[in-house]
């Protein structure tokens, strides 16, 4: 028996990062009603609290992590990748690692060199400012927006040395990777507000959760968007093991990420007819970009094990781990505040570019594969990835199933020039590791191993271990009209259809050169001014 809820002006799906963003923003107007579903929980654990949790959320399927594999990836030895995503309120921003970075302002001028009008570096930064609570005075910054930025608290010597060792290999030193100069080594801005991580359920969500017209419904599934003469006009989904429906009078908004927003328009019958026909949905609106054009930051990581450093290991050791826990639960003091991941860079993999190709994370431990195998040694390593890759992956249907996960094809390292820069990648990260700033604190080389070392080596050992470091985005690409693969157009409206939008990474057309997670909340930010006809932030008008 289906259960039907009354309408409401907005039926936003997926309570992550854009959902939980934009949730927030329309029920500022008292005069419209809003309802918010997500599948997972409230997660207000302490695992997702604490910073350190970020290590055992990262690595399990569960309540709080869909925990998608991909499909056998032809470039990387025809292994299955692990696809950890949030699940929940706050989504993705719940179990991430808490680096907050923009992008290159021409990322941005890209879009719009694209033909999408208002999405230039211009356009967006005061969205970027609008949500920023930014720990820095600066007037490329915002201080009063609900997303708090610190910097890191550790006081390990390993980030100044890694900075000074990116300076001695001869790579610039940057301030802040989200000011004037993205380009360069130096310390990463993080989404954490007084050692607690700070997830847009935190942020834009659990401030206005009394508003009376704001509905939210957690551990409900969306099982599809229902469309009627060419309009969205309800949406489906399962609670309690009930079918249940809620109408929409006004608009639904997809926010469910890059990896079910394409899934649930495919289950609803839009995306390329002839794909849905084959797996048996019936098509409503023929729309062949839908889950195309998938691209991600595919991230090797290379490790030493080290000497005088007390990393996540040690710190974490048997019952130590147990006191971590307990400081912070009772004091909310100890290493619970920190993610071990405060310092990095971004790099040009060779002359002439004009903006940093790779981005590194640097980690106060020895990681591998996700920390699922937990290596029983002290070390530091490197996340390295490759920022703007060639290749194109897609999501599929594979099932009729709404509850069955789709097919995930990532199609990693298909492009030659892709495989040059993570084979640059590996060189970057020995340039820089055995520079004289790491001497005291670096041991012998764990990964890919000193014994790897010509070309032929190096790709095979990045054909058997490299692995997505969780910035998939572009499967519901923004488009101009001329743009067959389009999904929705620059207003974020699904094309061909009214009264549905999409918000959310999957609109990106190309992959920003950063972590994704801010440039996700600025297009929540964004998509709710578009919706309600504003030009640009209030707050923020000349």
């Amino acid at each position: 028996m289906e259960r039907k809820m009354a309408g409401f002006d907005y039926v936003i799906i997926g309570g992550g990062s854009a959902g939980c963003t934009l949730a927030a923003r329309l029920s500022e107007d008292p005069a419209v009603s809003v309802c918010l579903l997500e599948a997972g929980g409230a997660n207000k654990e302490l695992l997702v609290r604490m910073p350190a949790g970020v290590g055992s959320l990262i690595k399990a399927k569960g309540k709080h992590n869909w925990g998608f594999w991909t499909e056998p990836e032809p470039h990387l030895d025809n292994r299955r990748l692990w696809w950890p995503r949030g699940r929940g309120l706050g989504g993705s921003s719940s179990i991430n690692g808490m680096v907050y970075t923009r992008g290159h302002p021409q990322d941005f001028d890209e879009w719009r060199q694209l033909g999408l009008t208002g999405w230039s570096w211009d356009d967006v930064l005061p969205y970027f400012r609008k949500l920023e609570g930014h720990h820095r005075v600066h007037d490329l910054h915002g201080a009063e927006g609900p997303l708090k930025i610190s910097g890191g608290e550790s006081d390990s010597p390993f980030h100044d040395a890694l900075i000074e060792a990116g300076r001695q290999a001869g790579y610039p030193v940057t301030e802040n990777f989200n000011g004037a100069e993205q380009e360069g080594f130096g310390r990463y801005d993080l989404t954490i507000s007084n050692g607690q991580r700070w997830s847009t359920a935190a942020a834009y969500l659990r401030p206005v959760a009394d508003r009376k017209n704001l509905t939210v419904i957690t551990d409900a599934r969306t099982l599809g968007v229902v469309v009627s003469g060419g309009r969205a006009v309800a949406v489906n989904y399962i609670k309690d093991q009930e079918i249940q429906r809620v109408e929409v009078d006004g608009e639904a908004i997809l926010c469910a990420g890059a990896v079910q927003s394409p899934h649930i328009l495919q289950l609803s019958g839009i995306g390329n007819g002839a794909a849905l026909r084959d797996v048996g949905v019936r098509p409503v609106h023929d729309l062949p970009g839908v889950g195309e054009n998938l691209q991600d930051h595919l991230d090797i990581i290379m490790s030493w094990y080290s000497r005088g450093l007390k990393t996540a290991f040690s710190s974490t050791k048997g019952l130590r781990q147990l006191r971590v826990g307990l400081e912070y639960l009772t004091r909310g003091t100890g290493l619970g505040r920190q993610q071990f991941l405060e310092s990095g860079a971004f790099v040009c993999s060779r002359e002439g570019l004009s903006r940093p190709d790779v981005q590194i994370h640097g980690v106060l431990a020895i990681m591998k594969d996700h920390g699922r195998t937990r290596v029983k040694a002290d070390g530091f390593s490197f996340h390295l990835c490759q920022l703007r890759p060639e290749s194109r992956g897609r999501i599929a249907l594979g099932s009729t199933d709404p509850t069955a996960d789709p097919l995930i094809y990532a199609n990693y390292l298909a492009s030659e020039v892709d495989r040059r820069v993570m084979r640059d990648c590996v060189h970057i990260g020995r340039e820089v590791a055995y520079q004289q700033a790491l001497d005291p604190y670096r041991g012998d080389e764990f990964a890919p191993g000193r014994e790897v070392q010509s070309d032929a080596e190096i790709d095979a050992w990045i054909r058997a271990n490299a692995e997505t470091i969780y910035h998939p985005v572009g499967t519901c690409k923004m488009g101009t009209d001329g743009d067959k693969m389009a999904v929705v157009d620059e207003q974020l409206r699904v094309r061909g259809l009214t009264g549905l939008r999409v918000v959310d990474a999957s609109v990106m057309p190309t992959l920003v050169g950063s972590n994704t997670n801010a440039p996700t909340i600025m297009v929540a930010e964004k998509a709710a001014d578009l919706i309600r006809g504003v030009s640009k932030p209030a707050a923020l008008a000349a």
